[in-house]
């Protein structure tokens, strides 16, 4: 089943999806750049909480960095680096994802 259909997701745009990881139900925020889709854990490294501000509504700054809403730290959108705020240095974790079939898939 896939995640998210293409079509629904905007180029710069940011989605969240619930997918099974390992068991678990977790939290995933999509981004789309171009044909491209990166994945990540809806969670900031510096405390933990989801990254969005309301479900499914994530801050982006001018400069086109992700913006955790609990505390400011601020996301690079190609790895997920945080460049800015007070988890400088680490990182969002990365989930594998593909496209085919005009879908967003696990994997």
């Amino acid at each position: 089943m896939p995640l998210i259909e293409l079509a629904r997701l905007a180029d710069g745009v940011f989605a969240e999806v619930e997918a099974t990881l390992d068991g678990d139900a977790e939290s995933l925020l999509l981004y789309r750049d171009g044909e491209a889709v990166r994945a990540w854990l809806n969670i900031c490294p510096h405390a933990g909480r989801r990254l969005d501000w309301a479900p499914g509504q994530f801050l982006k700054s001018k400069d086109g960095l992700l913006v955790c809403a609990a505390h400011g730290a601020s996301f690079e959108l190609q790895g997920g680096q945080c460049v800015a705020g007070p988890c400088r240095g680490e990182a969002l974790r990365a989930v594998a994802v593909t496209v085919r079939d005009g879908a967003v898939w696990l994997g």
